[in-house]
């Protein structure tokens, strides 16, 4: 896939993969719709790729509000009237054990990285059908394919869009829209330092595993080669990361007894 002219929305775009991702595809000729909460940050973004000749333009949502974003998402859509790829990037994590964890935690993260992609996918959907083109890219996790403790809450909205995609995927297949599932591993981001503490709160601190994690740029660069080669879905990671998935096909309980044995 040549990625030049092609009309690619990120959302996340403000920070991390997302940040990575629009600087990557503008490299390569591409024109992006960026979103997030960070109206400053995306102005960051955009005015750091415009120089480069393509178009980029800014449309500031908050995809954790709980509310209809249909009237934003259809605002933001219209600046470039059709979306050829979007890019589900938005998302936030938390670190807490199940018993700790406040019940407004796991809303809060399904609103984001759940609730937010099915609201960005509808509002693109029906174009890319009408087309018979289009591809949706959704930034799962290697923790949207294997739990481990303290997790609970961003696992299993990870594990949601891992499913979610793949409904999506088996509906849109005759319909000429790709679907890409990406699940990272550990990369050197934010995440850690923004995830929710069990009150809710951000924890405001980073982690080993994160510190020595993938640079974002290169995982970006991976998920630009994934999207090219019209790939299902594609494992970003190293170490253990890498492995995991399979390993719970294959191996599960000697998968798990290893997880429960961790220290996080």
């Amino acid at each position: 896939m040549n990625f030049r002219d092609k009309r690619v929305w990120i959302t996340g775009a403000s920070s991390g993969i997302g940040r990575a991702l629009a600087k990557s595809l503008a490299a390569q000729g591409a024109n992006l719709l960026l979103s997030s909460r960070s109206e400053a940050g995306l102005e960051e973004v955009a005015g750091s790729v415009r120089g480069t000749g393509i178009e980029a333009r800014v449309a500031p949502i908050d995809f954790s509000l709980g509310q209809d974003l249909t009237p934003q998402l259809e605002a933001a859509i219209n600046q470039f009237q059709v979306v050829d790829i979007l890019i589900y990037a938005a998302g936030i994590s938390s670190r807490a054990t199940v018993e700790a964890a406040h019940s407004d935690v796991y809303r809060a993260v399904m609103e984001v990285n759940y609730f937010g992609l099915i609201a960005a996918v509808k509002a693109v959907l029906p174009q890319m059908t009408s087309r018979q083109s289009g591809a949706i890219v959704a930034i799962s996790s290697v923790a949207g394919k294997v739990g481990s403790k303290n997790r609970s809450a961003y696992s299993g909205s990870k594990f949601a869009v891992c499913g979610f995609m793949d409904c999506l995927r088996a509906e849109v297949h005759h319909q000429g829209v790709r679907c890409l599932t990406v699940c990272p591993g550990y990369v050197r981001t934010d995440i850690a330092r923004n995830a929710l503490a069990a009150d809710g709160k951000p924890r405001g601190q980073t982690t080993s595993e994160i510190d020595g994690g993938m640079e974002a740029d290169v995982c970006a660069q991976r998920i630009i080669r994934a999207i090219a080669a019209r790939k299902d879905e594609v494992v970003i990671a190293g170490g253990i990361g890498r492995w995991a998935p399979l390993l719970k096909r294959i191996c599960p309980t000697t998968l798990n007894r290893i997880v429960a044995g961790r220290q996080w």
